[in-house]
């Protein structure tokens, strides 16, 4: 029986007219079918699906959509797809950054929550959490899986979209669509698009963390908070962006017979698309493309990664290695391509000559603002590159004449016919000594001979006045030295011993190294030995530091060791004497037995308890605040780094090599030309600007995210590419609040550790002025002052 006949035969004047007891009871029983069919679609609490046990799935009344397991990977994970042949089309995941469970799992439909996930391991876990009680649920025809409350919805799918929209669905403000990994992968991928709350539609890279230079297409339009992004039921996508309504797509239509069904989707490659799904026989097709807002992929960045660029052909990307460049795994080029040749540092020894090979690519772009923009032409542009040891590329625009220099990595490359500039890319292919070109021989005549003997009989003589000089000179030291000696001895000489700076000789150096045999290291100053001094009662292990780029001359070196040894704190490293013969200068250093601060760190089979990392982390931040503010001089150190960072027996960390670079004189505010080492250097390095205080803090930054994570700054060795980059991964993990992957499940103070990374990031700001002063960071650091929350840090000047 139709519900219209049955409404008829309800009717008050049909029933008084033809009312019988076995009627009645037949419109009762119809009455019960209808309310039973109107009820197929309504799940109750109590419910349960299983992977491959029946049921498996909640289906909508069309049978269009379903609600529960499906399969990936080598597991299942809980979604709604849209019914098609050959396979279903995936269009909500619930818990995208979970793993897929067994087979052995259990959903389980709970009235006080929502949906409790059970494994087969007991674990639990709240997949969908409604927060209230709940009465009933029901997938709906519009792909929309909601939970009721006395008929009122109280939780729908349509407010959690992952990475598409349905028609009906709306993209509401600071709501966003995150791709998947893949077509067959849907978890949480690198691309996303948010509706802004100024009414802007933004698509970036997710390991951006919304950093505007990463945006790679955006609408541009702009209203107020209640922006929001509409696909309507007819495939019409709109933007409403008050007090303007702007149509971003139109769809085909397809005749009012055929069922159609549209979804906005933000595929694995970073495009947003729309496709159309025709019904018949309630199975859809496979979709059809209708709409997508870029033609071509490699206007995406991030599909290649560091030092690669990309390239598109029809509708398929290809990465590319830039000349000298390698991919660091060529099953995952995302990951981008290093280079073999490094150096420590930027500062080349006279005697060394380094090779550079430029490789011209046409039609080239990366993203990033360089650090040096100037106008000439091509051929300057190559060679200004060439001569700068930063450069690692540049590009050339003929249209302007101007030459912009970038430092690596090169970032977001991508090459295509209608892009106007040129890349000089720069290749180091080695370095050689450099060798005196020959003398050309000269010819003597008898009539120079007379001048050549009596010139002779002068330097001979000269030379012999010389020789005297020197003997007298040797006798008069070797006195001295015998005086010196004797007052060493002295029983009361200990306290001048400890305050007061030994001058070594080179033979004594030289006997305590046994010929400078036993390397303990390479920094940017020099080699360092371990050596043994002989004492009365005790010899004495010391470190013996043979330096190899200090041009100072033998008065300047002497004045500022004078004034290194003069600074006396427990978490720098004490200089116990020098040696200064010539051009051979030597620097003697209490010797620390545990090694560096990198060994510790990055060389250990387990990962260093929290709480000696933090107090190391303080100890490094006193011992730059001494140098800074307390000492008698403010020392900018300009290298700092894990490995010059000592840790003693008792594992306090104390600072090495201060004071070689420059001394900062009460009466000056910056210092420049000073050379440190790249992974650690501050973004003013590359700029050429001038170097202040703050150049360490941002050092410290540096170490400091090192220290919480015990992972190096850069790491290719990662299975994500958001995490190669430290800042960049630990801010996302703090934007997130997801800051315990940064210490791979430890037992830490969560506090503690929130306090550290929000210190950490705010000294590693590309913007001098936006680091605290390091006072300021040792007293956040302890607690004694409030952390606010920082901004995304930088990454133009990251080099590896």
């Amino acid at each position: 029986m139709q519900k219209g006949s049955l409404l008829f035969l309800l009717h008050p004047n049909f029933l008084m007219a033809h009312a019988s007891p076995i009627l009645l009871l037949f419109l009762l029983l119809s009455l019960q079918v209808i309310a039973q069919e109107n009820e197929t679609n309504i799940i109750k609490p109590g419910s349960s699906l299983y992977p491959r046990k029946h049921p498996s799935s909640w289906a909508s009344s069309s049978g269009h959509f379903e609600f529960g397991f499906y399969p990936q990977g080598s597991g299942f994970s809980v979604g709604i797809w849209l019914v098609g042949q050959p396979e279903n089309t995936i269009v909500w995941t619930a818990n995208r950054g979970d793993p897929p469970v067994s087979s052995n799992a259990t959903l389980v439909f709970t009235g006080q929550g929502g949906l409790l996930l059970q494994t087969e391991n007991g674990k639990e876990n709240l997949i969908v959490d409604v927060r209230e009680s709940v009465d009933s649920a029901s997938m709906l025809d519009t792909g929309n899986f909601v939970f009721f409350q006395n008929r009122s919805v109280v939780w729908e799918s349509f407010d959690s979209p992952t990475d598409t929209i349905l028609g009906g669905q709306n993209l509401s403000t600071n709501y966003n669509l995150t791709s998947s990994v893949s077509r067959s992968n849907h978890s949480t991928g690198q691309y996303y698009l948010i509706m802004q709350g100024d009414g802007n539609l933004v698509a970036y890279v997710r390991s951006a963390a919304v950093d505007t230079r990463d945006a790679y297409w955006a609408t541009n339009t702009y209203g107020s908070s209640l922006s929001r992004l509409y696909l309507n039921e007819r495939g019409r996508l709109l933007l409403y962006a008050y007090p303007e309504e702007r149509g971003l797509a139109n769809s085909s239509q397809i005749g009012d017979k055929t069922v159609i069904t549209y979804r906005a989707t933000l595929d694995p490659d970073g495009v947003f698309r729309i496709y159309s799904h025709q019904f018949e026989s309630n199975i859809s097709s496979n979709g059809t493309k209708e709409w997508q807002n870029l033609n071509d992929l490699c206007d995406v960045k991030g599909n290649c990664g560091l030092n690669s660029y990309c390239s598109s052909r029809n509708n398929d990307v290809e990465c590319y290695c830039y000349p000298g460049f390698t991919f660091i795994n060529e099953n995952r080029k995302f990951l981008g391509c290093s280079q073999n040749f490094t150096l420590d540092g930027c500062e080349a020894r006279k005697d060394l000559v380094m090779h550079y090979n430029f490789t011209t690519l046409e039609n080239m772009d990366w993203v990033g603002s360089g650090y040096s923009l100037m106008n000439m032409n091509e051929e300057d542009c190559k060679k200004a590159c060439e001569e700068d040891c930063y450069c690692g590329g540049a590009l050339y625009s003929r249209s302007s004449g101007s030459c912009t220099r970038y430092s690596l990595p090169l970032i977001y490359g991508k090459r295509r016919g209608d892009i106007s500039t040129t890349a000089f890319i720069k290749l180091i292919l080695g370095s050689t000594p450099t060798i005196p070109p020959p003398q050309s021989p000269t010819l003597i005549d008898e009539g120079n001979q007379r001048l050549i003997s009596t010139m002779g009989l002068s330097l001979g003589s000269v030379s012999c006045l010389c020789f005297v000089i020197a003997i007298s000179s040797f006798l008069i030291y070797r006195h001295r030295m015998q005086s010196y000696r004797k007052l060493l001895e002295n029983k009361n000489s200990g306290f001048t011993e400890q305050f007061t700076l030994r001058s070594f000789s080179f033979s004594e150096l030289d006997k305590a190294t046994d010929g400078f045999k036993d390397e303990l290291g390479r920094g940017s100053f020099g080699v360092v030995y371990k050596g043994i001094l002989p004492g009365d009662k005790d010899s004495k292990t010391v470190a013996v530091k043979k330096l190899e780029k200090v041009k100072e001359g033998e008065r300047e070196f002497r004045t500022e060791m004078a004034v290194i040894g003069r600074t006396n704190h427990r978490n720098l490293v004490r200089l116990l004497g020098f040696c200064v013969e010539g051009s051979r200068k030597l620097l003697v250093y209490e010797y620390l037995s545990n090694g560096s601060l990198a060994n510790f760190l990055f060389n250990t089979s387990e990962s260093p308890n929290w709480k000696e990392r933090a107090r190391i982390a303080l100890d490094v931040a006193k011992g730059i605040l001494y140098l800074h503010e307390e000492c008698e001089v403010c020392i900018i150190h300009c290298n700092i780094k894990p490995q010059n960072i000592l840790l003693d027996d008792s594992m306090t960390a104390k600072i090495s090599d201060f004071g070689l670079a420059k001394l900062l004189r009460p009466n000056q505010t910056s210092i420049s030309g000073i050379i440190g080492t790249a992974g650690h250097l501050a973004p003013e390095w590359q700029r050429n600007a001038s170097l202040s205080v703050k150049a360490d803090v941002y050092s410290f930054g540096v170490i400091l995210l090192e220290i919480i994570c015990c992972r190096s700054s850069i790491d290719v060795e990662v299975s994500n590419a958001d995490e190669i980059l430290l800042s960049t991964w630990v801010y996302n993990c703090f934007a997130a609040g997801e800051l315990n992957q940064l210490v791979g499940g430890e037992e830490v103070d969560l506090r503690m550790l929130e306090r550290f990374v929000k210190v950490g990031l705010w000294c590693i700001q590309d913007d001098p002025t936006l680091r605290p002063l390091v006072k300021n960071v040792t007293l956040m650091l302890e607690g004694k002052m409030d952390v606010p929350v920082p901004p995304f840090p930088s990454l133009s000047h990251v080099t590896y």
